[in-house]
């Protein structure tokens, strides 16, 4: 939707920018054919920067980083948290994300993959080694 927004406006900024052709008087043909020539190699010239420029502002803009995160902060374990809560809590998380591991999207996958390797890490931190 918003690439065929931008191709309309490109599409009225060349009308704009190219001037109608007058027609010539009688007498004035050749001169008018020979003066013809070198506008529309103007034309071509100018719409070549107006669409890369498109092309650059359509590009869909690149993912931010994401900051990086402790594994308690990405189960949500707060340090007020006692024993039992957290142990609900990453029950909770491993069902969730243990189901998503499986997934056939592959941007899913990884996320459970990243989430399990937190989750496993938290148990470790807290209950000790398993």
């Amino acid at each position: 939707m918003f690439k065929k927004v931008l191709q309309s406006i490109s599409k009225s900024l060349q009308r704009q920018t190219t001037p109608a052709p007058a027609k010539p008087a009688e007498a004035d043909k050749p001169k008018a054919a020979a003066e013809a020539k070198p506008a529309a190699k103007v034309e071509k010239a100018t719409a070549a920067p107006v669409e890369s420029t498109l092309k650059k502002i359509a590009a869909p803009p690149a993912p931010a980083p994401e900051p990086a995160m402790t594994p308690e902060q990405l189960c949500g374990i707060e340090p007020k948290m006692n024993k039992d809560q957290i142990r609900d809590r990453l029950k909770l998380l491993y069902r969730r994300y243990n189901r998503a591991a499986s997934s056939l999207d592959a941007k899913t996958r990884n996320e459970a993959d990243k989430m399990l390797t937190a989750i496993v890490k938290v148990r470790e931190k807290t209950f000790g080694e398993i």
